[in-house]
């Protein structure tokens, strides 16, 4: 795969050409033809098995049966949560790949289970970011199922972008929550079972609450901090050092 040139705003050739044949505009989007495209090379769905997430691995599973889905077992979901991924992963036959934090990492940065309390981007950096990290080591792109509706910090995410070095495609960008609802009962898919609790995001237990009504659906994700996000979306030159010591 050619090399993208930075920093931010250089000339990426492979996401321009990628865009010119399957984005021309947004009134004209191959995700199918894009999904497949050679030029993707190595590819995997990163899901969290969390709302709506049914709607993304029917979706790309039945363009790309045998894709790699990428799953971070971070030792903090909700028993609800592995449930439901397991019904998945039977009901839609992926090929679910299960990663872990590194056992010395929790030792060393984690020792007593609290660090989501006392510094919660910390604790995602070593349950999440750092195992996704070590997982995608073997891909050249990966697919996200993150939506603009979701919340105003997502409002303008692309079709198509770079995070770190590899290419990300985010096919239902732009699909709307209707959009979304009308896709899983037309296919009749199995919804996680905290929606109906009022989880309409769904991360870890420690750090995920119902949302009040009014709320963006992500307002539940670490509710107790200024925290917006896990910190797995780098963006074009992003990058996360890992402390090689404790490898």
């Amino acid at each position: 795969m050619a090399s993208p040139s930075w920093p931010p705003g250089g000339l990426d050739p492979v996401i321009e050409t990628l865009q010119e044949t399957y984005v021309p505009d947004l009134a004209h989007c191959d995700i199918e033809g894009l999904l497949r495209d050679a030029r993707l090379g190595r590819r995997a769905i990163v899901s969290s098995f969390g709302a709506e997430s049914t709607v993304l691995l029917h979706y790309v599973s039945r363009i790309l049966p045998d894709i790699p889905v990428l799953f971070i077992d971070t030792g903090r979901h909700f028993p609800e949560t592995l449930a439901y991924r397991d019904a998945l992963a039977r009901a839609l036959g992926l090929n679910l790949v299960n990663m872990h934090p590194k056992p010395d990492d929790l030792k060393s940065e984690d020792p007593y289970g609290a660090l989501y309390n006392a510094d919660p981007t910390m604790c995602c950096t070593i349950r999440k970011v750092f195992p996704l990290q070590d997982a995608l080591s073997g891909h050249d792109s990966w697919i996200s199922g993150r939506k603009r509706f979701q919340a105003a910090t997502r409002a303008a995410i692309p079709l198509i972008e770079r995070d770190g070095g590899k290419i990300k495609i985010n096919p239902l960008a732009l699909w709307s929550k209707a959009e979304i609802d009308s896709y899983i009962e037309t296919h009749d898919l199995p919804r996680h079972p905290l929606e109906a609790r009022g989880y309409p995001s769904i991360g870890c237990q420690p750090c995920t609450r119902p949302v009040r009504p009014g709320e963006d659906p992500r307002a539940g994700r670490w509710a107790h901090s200024d925290k917006t996000e896990c910190g797995i979306h780098l963006g074009p030159d992003g990058h996360y050092a890992r402390n090689r010591s404790r490898t």
